[in-house]
Parts: C-alpha cells; sequence; structure tokens
C-alpha cells in the first residue's frame, strides 16, 4: 500500500487541462462556465477536475468573471430582532450560489455605516444589502455605480433605489379585520412610537411603522362602518406604555372590548393591565399585537395573536432582488412582502 503523502502539492489548472486533453483556456472556460465549451469537453474537464482533487483559486476565479462571489451586508439593528431573520432569509438564497457574507454594524451611525462602506468596497464585494431596524425610510447611498445595492426592511428615500420592506398598510388592516371576525365592535388603538429622530441617526422623519399600521387599521374599521373606541394615543414601542395607555382607556371610562396595540412589548402591557383590574382576555378584551415578537407573543397570558412581518422572507426576496442586479437584471422601487397573521389564545372567536 502506497504511503500517505502530507502537505502534497495542490493540482494546478495546467494539470487538470493536461490530463483532459484540452488547452489551458478551455480548462479555464470549462470549469467557469463560459461559453463555447461543448458538453463533451466540459464533462472531461470536470472530471479531469475532480479526479486530481483540484480546489479552483478563487482570485484567479474573480479575474475571469468580474465577481469575487462576496455580499456586503450593512445593518444598523443593534439588538438583531429584525436584522437576524432577514440575514437567514438572504443566507438561504446567497449560499445556494456560494456568495460569502461580509457583515457590519452600524449601531445606527452615520459615520460608521460610511465606513463600513468604504471598507466593503475596498473588498470588491459584488453587491450591498443594507438592512435597517425599522421601516422609516433612511438616506440613500453614494456607491459606484458597478456595484448594486438593495435596501431591506428600511427603504431608501430614493424612489428609484431597490427596496424590500414589510407591508405595514396591509398589517394594521389585518389586525382590525380579525377582530372584526372574532365578533368585537369597539377596537381600541394603542400606537407605538411618534418620536422624530435626530439628524446623526440613519432615518428620515417620524417611525413610518406606527403611521402605517394606523392607517390600515383605521381602513379596515372605516370599511366596517366603525370609528375606533377612544383616542388613538402614541408615546414608545414598550411595556410601560401600554399599561399606562391602557390604564387611562379604563380610568376614562372607553367602552371596548378590543385592542390592537401596535407592538407586542405594548401588547404585554395592555394585558397586564387587563388582567389586573380582572378583565377576562379574550372573553371580555381581545388583543392583538405586531411583530410576532418569538420571546414575547407565545409566552404571554394568554399567548398573544400577533401580526408576523415576515422578516426572514425579506431576506431572501431582497437576496434574489440582489444576485439579479448582480446579474444585469435590476430591479426597482420598493416591493413590499405580505405580513401574516398568527391566531393565539387572546383572539378566540366568541
Amino acid at each position: 500500500m502506497a504511503a500517505v503523502t502530507h502537505g502534497a502539492k495542490k493540482a494546478t489548472l495546467a494539470e487538470v487541462a493536461a490530463q483532459a486533453g484540452v488547452s489551458l483556456a478551455t480548462a479555464s472556460k470549462a470549469l467557469n462556465n463560459q461559453p463555447r465549451v461543448s458538453d463533451a469537453t466540459r464533462k472531461r474537464v470536470h472530471e479531469a477536475a475532480e479526479q486530481l482533487s483540484y480546489i479552483p483559486n478563487a482570485q484567479a476565479r474573480s479575474l475571469i468573471s468580474g465577481h469575487t462571489n462576496s455580499i456586503g451586508v450593512i445593518t444598523s439593528d443593534l439588538t438583531g430582532r429584525f436584522c437576524t431573520p432577514i440575514l437567514l432569509g438572504a443566507e438561504d438564497e446567497l449560499g445556494v450560489t456560494s456568495n460569502t457574507v461580509l457583515l457590519c454594524n452600524a449601531r445606527g451611525d452615520a459615520l460608521l455605516e460610511r465606513n463600513h462602506l468604504s471598507f466593503l468596497l475596498s473588498r470588491n464585494v459584488d453587491g450591498l444589502l443594507i438592512v435597517g431596524d425599522e421601516t422609516t425610510p433612511r438616506p440613500h447611498l453614494d456607491t459606484p455605480d458597478h456595484v448594486p445595492v438593495v435596501y431591506a426592511y428600511a427603504p431608501s428615500a430614493d424612489p428609484n433605489d431597490c427596496s424590500i420592506a414589510c407591508d405595514n398598510v396591509e398589517a394594521g388592516a389585518m389586525a382590525v379585520n380579525h377582530l372584526i371576525s372574532c365578533g368585537k365592535r369597539k377596537i381600541a388603538i394603542i400606537g407605538g412610537s411618534d418620536t422624530t429622530v435626530g439628524a446623526h441617526n440613519l432615518r428620515l422623519g417620524s417611525p413610518k411603522a406606527s403611521q402605517d399600521r394606523l392607517q390600515g387599521a383605521m381602513r379596515a374599521l372605516h370599511e366596517a362602518n366603525l370609528e375606533p373606541a377612544g383616542p388613538v394615543r402614541f408615546s414608545q414601542w414598550s411595556e410601560s406604555w401600554g399599561r399606562a395607555a391602557t390604564r387611562l382607556l379604563l380610568d376614562q371610562n372607553v367602552d371596548f372590548d378590543a385592542v390592537v396595540c401596535q407592538s407586542d412589548e405594548i401588547a404585554r402591557g395592555c394585558m397586564s393591565v387587563l388582567h389586573d383590574r380582572g378583565i377576562d382576555i379574550p372573553g371580555q378584551v381581545a388583543v392583538i399585537g405586531h411583530d410576532n415578537r418569538s420571546l414575547l407573543a407565545p409566552d404571554a397570558d394568554p399567548p398573544l395573536t400577533s401580526i408576523d412581518n415576515c422578516t426572514e422572507e425579506i431576506g431572501h426576496v431582497a437576496a434574489r432582488a440582489l444576485l439579479d442586479a448582480i446579474n444585469g437584471k435590476p430591479h426597482h422601487g420598493t416591493e413590499y412582502v405580505s405580513c401574516r397573521l398568527v391566531q393565539r389564545d387572546s383572539t378566540l372567536p366568541n
């Protein structure tokens, strides 16, 4: 038996060409899926490469193809709440095409984002995926024309850019229509944040999610010839605000049999106060949230019905759009990914 040689020299492209009986140029074209190579020749070259355990040189391949098979990702999501599932969806798509993902976190800081952008461009990435932490439009990035950019979750303020976002208007309508289907007619709404952010931040204006979700909710109410029960108030995406807003509804004797909470945090606070006041959920008051937070909604008491933003699907769609752009078929404008209702015990039908 022949001895195993450690540290053996790697096979070269020239050796593959010789084994397949073709020129060096033909072997290169066959292994890089270039045109003007017959199927029989291509097969012979691939078989020779497999027999010799040939490993292509990534740098040489990038010179031939014009691509580095690397994608730059910049996120501004400090917690990973939205970024993580988006990246999982994107990696599912990018992994099929053997793309390497270079991830940078800008932490919501515009200067840090520019620094990350310069770094990724210096690495000759084939494209950029920019992932935001909310759906408020963000500033357009100034990038070279040959490097395509796709914005995920937070759309670009430039309508010509390719952006993939969740449909919060549809989500707001979906929440109200579900409560109506459960027999509810006196539906209160507790809004999320209305805070305008500073110039150092990557966002433009006040949070759009709260505005869009309210727009959808009001549309659904009006289609059913209803108005919200009590005033619609905005403050924060927090449990403490959910508690405070629910106390206001009860202390001001607002007559309501359901509450749309614009986040799961708000819904948890709302449910806490309803429990404290001895109000049955969902028998007396049904509660629905938004975002379908895995650490909040299923473990609520009772488990919280919520609208899922389908962030992983946003990652899939954004990655496909970026690959299309890299291959010369760019998308333009904002594409909205539909949300979905996740039914749990907090909104059981009567």
